[in-house]
């Protein structure tokens, strides 16, 4: 009897694993078919190398030789403001606004692909230690950036290139 349910159980797990094989993530860059051919980064260059680090991995993915050229203008700017602060005037919170505008060009036509803004901000709270502060914010502005990557992919996905 102990044999009989084992083998059901292994029927019953294979059965589920094997459904599963179907899985594709959302964020894969696999049905990208784009390579940058040039680039720019305007306002803060070290977020805007971020992002144009993370979009140029995407783009590699692929090596099609039918992709599309294109370039790509990066534009962040960060703003870091004080949201809440205590009686005797000393700062408990800030928020960090991240907006970047990005344009996307068809390399050969000059063709604008992609003009759009991102926005996005997120609020974090001052630590004991300043290291604890500081890499808090590193955190929170990496996070911002790959929303940023995130939302741009889709965008790219959703236009036929």
């Amino acid at each position: 009897m102990k044999i009989f349910n084992y083998l059901i159980l292994l029927f019953a797990l294979t059965f589920f694993v094997n459904g599963c094989s179907g899985y594709k993530p959302i964020f894969n860059s696999t049905n990208l078919n784009f390579k940058i051919s040039d680039h720019s980064i305007v306002g803060d260059k070290v977020l805007g190398n971020q992002l144009y680090s993370k979009i140029k991995k995407s783009s590699e993915v692929n090596n099609n030789q039918e992709a599309k050229n294109i370039s790509i203008i990066i534009n962040v700017a960060k703003t870091k403001e004080a949201t809440i602060k205590n009686s005797a005037g000393k700062i408990l919170e800030y928020k960090i606004t991240l907006n970047t505008t990005i344009q996307i060009k068809n390399y050969l036509t000059e063709q604008i692909i992609i003009n759009d803004n991102f926005d996005y901000s997120t609020s974090y709270k001052i630590q004991d230690k300043y290291f604890d502060t500081i890499k808090l914010e590193n955190k929170s502005i990496e996070n911002l950036i790959s929303r940023t990557h995130q939302d741009l992919l889709i965008k790219i996905s959703e236009i036929q290139m």
